[in-house]
């Protein structure tokens, strides 16, 4: 082993010891389990809302009075039921006429209605039913309207006169998204509500997360190196190990600690939304939606998210290890923290925009700026928009990137170390940059 890896090796394990036995790690590692599986809980609860909510539908249709006797014939197939002690049951949908398709998709888009079924005649004179959905309707009640749908084919079948002469012709059925007009799966599979959420669920878990760590775990790297220059400790340090084994060792000693600490607050958050599947089927009977949401917590994204936070980590810590070196006095670490974290903040904005399931370009564009990719990208991949040279492309970008800052990094900290009592400005910063 050379003396140059010793060194970094030393370096680290003091840092990864010293965070990890700190009251501020214990605290903040149950803090963020504790929200984390908070957080994986919420479909659970989503699951229990949708089971007591009634759909509101429209029903619209070219053909004179089709709406009204589709709408009779499922309102009585799919609302009259018994609970299990014999008495009336609430339904699950309110189905009214709607004026035209057109109409229709604008309330479904804006959430006025979970649904619109628009109903065609066919040229040999069956029936197509294509439901409008925009992720509020659950895929069993999705599966429910195509009961509904056959039971008004066969009452259409049966009106016709004569109908014998005629052969039934099974009915169509296809569920659109209201934006884009795709139709989804075959099977009428609606893009369920629980799967919608679930997604985004894993993605505000990975994006906070990440968040949170990244700016946190860049303050533990900036006041290391803040505490070090106040006690005079750097000189010591600095003659024992040069400015780059120290800033490679600090940064991978503390992203070891900070890995730990995510570990420790993933696991407990994994295993509540795997049980959270559990419970609601306990609960709530069996919903295959819920084992299809866990789909999103795939291992590549688990993955993905590891390999985002270890660049981001390098690349942030970096940015906060310079910046810590040019400062003299812990109170001065204020002055520095806010604007360290507006790339962070900047970047965390897109990444809500993604998990609404945004793909306007300013996303597209800010899943490949380093700074912002830890955030941006992570939301993408939650909710399943990412096509694979997008993913390569971020993550070369950001592997491009995490050694020129460590170099400007080393490079800072180099020239910091002797700039004791100056204050920070932006002056301080261009000087310690050209070595001066």
């Amino acid at each position: 082993m050379s003396a140059a890896t010793r060194n970094i090796g030393l370096v680290a394990r003091r840092e990864f010891i010293e965070r990890a036995r700190s009251r501020a790690f214990v605290a903040s590692t149950l803090l963020l389990a504790g929200l984390a599986i908070v957080v994986s809980l919420i479909p659970l609860g989503v699951r229990l809302v949708d089971k007591a909510t009634i759909s509101r539908v429209a029903v619209v249709a070219g053909e004179p009075g089709l709406a009204t006797r589709a709408i009779g014939a499922m309102d009585a197939f799919l609302n009259t039921r018994l609970d299990t002690n014999g008495s009336p049951g609430s339904g699950k949908f309110t189905f009214e006429e709607g004026r035209d398709e057109a109409t229709a998709t604008v309330d479904v888009r804006e959430g006025r209605l979970v649904a619109a079924i628009s109903i065609r005649r066919t040229d040999d004179g069956g029936l197509d039913f294509r439901v409008i959905s925009a992720g509020a309707l659950a895929a069993d009640r999705a599966q429910l309207l195509q009961v509904g749908a056959f039971a008004v084919g066969i009452l259409d079948w049966t009106a016709s006169q004569p109908a014998a002469t005629k052969p039934f012709i099974t009915p169509t059925f296809a569920v659109v998204d209201s934006g884009s007009g795709s139709i989804a799966a075959p099977g009428a599979t609606a893009p369920d509500a629980a799967d919608y959420a679930s997604r985004r669920i894993v993605g505000i878990v990975f994006v906070v997360l990440s968040f949170l760590t990244l700016v946190f775990y860049g303050l533990w790297v900036a006041s290391g190196v803040v505490a070090e220059k106040t006690g005079r400790v750097m000189e010591l340090l600095i003659s024992a190990a040069t400015a780059p084994q120290l800033v490679i060792g600090k940064i991978v000693g503390i992203g070891l600690a900070g890995l730990a600490q995510v570990s420790l607050v993933l696991a407990p958050a994994i295993l509540a939304l795997l049980a959270s599947g559990r419970i609601g089927d306990a609960l709530l009977g069996p919903d295959a939606g819920a084992g299809a949401s866990l789909s999103a917590l795939s291992p590549g994204l688990i993955a993905a998210f590891l390999c985002y936070f270890v660049l981001g980590f390098a690349l942030y810590a970096g940015l906060y290890a310079g910046a810590g070196s040019l400062l003299s006095r812990a109170e001065d670490l204020q002055t520095v923290a806010l604007p360290l974290s507006l790339p962070a903040v900047a970047g965390y904005f897109p990444a809500v925009l993604a998990l609404s399931g945004s793909s306007a370009s300013i996303i597209r564009v800010a899943s490949f700026v380093p700074l912002w990719s830890p955030f941006v990208m992570m939301a993408r991949l939650a909710v399943g928009t990412v096509a694979p040279w997008e993913l390569a492309l971020s993550l070369g970008i950001l592997v491009a990137t995490v050694p020129l800052v460590t170099w400007l990094a080393i490079r800072v900290y180099r020239a910091g170390v002797l700039m004791y009592g100056q204050p920070p400005t932006i002056g301080t910063f261009v000087r310690a940059l050209r070595g001066g």
